[in-house]
């Protein structure tokens, strides 16, 4: 029988019986970002050992700009046969409370498989700042309202928005001033341009361990495996600063169950492998899977959580 003979006979098969054959040829990760970023590096490194494990190659196709929209359209119009995958984050989730408008919808076009990792946002500031601790911080901004600035990157980015979130969880008047790209905010704490800084912990910590910048705090839910000594923001009287950046793969939404929960399973194992670990470790990333529901929770959380910081801060719309 020819390969195109083949294809079409599988095709009539039914789902069930089709997952039994998956993958039948080399799966695609589209990822929203520029190669060599850590959300690439991240998908990079669990595609490897995702070949190793199912027989097939996994190709990653980088898609950049417009807020991921372009590489997630491409995933949603995708033949739903769990071949192509979206590198989903948490900058999806704000992407759909910035946009206007979207050709697909966020929740109702993928099901998420699974999450694959968690990466620290850190407040930082200058070592000869007169901040020591994250409660410095709000002490002097609640004593001096309006004079505190606050850095961070691009208007609607992940670190923008969650300086927007620490103001309005400590209840401080104070100023978010955007930069254009890391270096430019490293820079600006380095010359104390901006008294404190909000930023990945990941591109910061040769700062923080080389004496440049001190990290206050980090605004997860626990302590950051890299820094195991910086108490977090809800250790420190900000209940409500809960932030963290995340990647996660999904797939178009009409994937049969059978083959998601293949994925799934082939995912936590990549992700249990103890090279991967060590691999996404270096990253600064806490290697960690779910279950497709978890991972669409977490989707749907924070769609509701950054939207509403949009809202409350005034960011217009795109």
């Amino acid at each position: 029988m020819g390969a195109s003979a083949a294809a079409l006979a599988l095709a009539g098969l039914p789902w069930q019986a089709r997952a039994q054959t998956f993958p039948a040829k080399a799966l695609r990760i589209v990822v929203p970002f520029a190669a060599g970023g850590v959300g690439d590096l991240t998908a990079r490194i669990v595609a490897a050992r995702l070949a190793t494990q199912m027989g097939q190659s996994v190709v990653i196709d980088n898609r950049p700009g417009a807020g991921g929209v372009v590489a997630a359209d491409a995933v949603a119009r995708a033949e739903p046969d769990g071949h192509t995958l979206f590198l989903m984050s948490n900058g999806t989730a704000v992407t759909a409370g910035l946009f206007n408008k979207l050709p697909f919808d966020t929740v109702k076009d993928f099901t998420p498989v699974s999450t694959l990792g968690f990466f620290d946002i850190v407040v930082l500031s200058h070592p000869e700042a007169p901040f020591k601790t994250l409660a410095d911080v709000v002490a002097y901004a609640k004593a001096h309202p309006g004079k505190l600035n606050i850095g961070s990157i691009n208007i609607g980015s992940t670190q923008n928005l969650a300086a927007e979130l620490f103001k309005s969880s400590a209840d401080i008047e104070a100023q978010v001033i955007p930069f254009n790209g890391t270096p430019n905010l490293i820079g600006a704490l380095r010359g104390r341009q901006v008294d404190v800084g909000v930023e990945i912990l990941a591109p910061a910590l040769a700062q923080v361990r080389g004496g440049a910048l001190r990290a206050l705090a980090v605004a997860g839910e626990k302590r950051s495996v890299v820094l195991p000594d910086l108490p977090t923001a809800q250790e420190q009287g900000v209940a409500g600063f809960v932030a963290s950046s995340w990647n996660a793969l999904a797939v178009p939404a009409k994937t049969p169950r059978p083959v998601v929960e293949r994925l799934q399973r082939e995912i936590a194992a990549a992700l249990g492998d103890a090279e991967v670990r060590k691999k996404l470790r270096d990253l600064n990333i806490d290697a960690r899977a779910s279950t497709p529901e978890q991972a669409s929770a977490l989707l749907v959380g924070d769609i509701r959580r950054w939207g509403a910081v949009i809202e409350r801060a005034g960011i217009p719309k795109q």
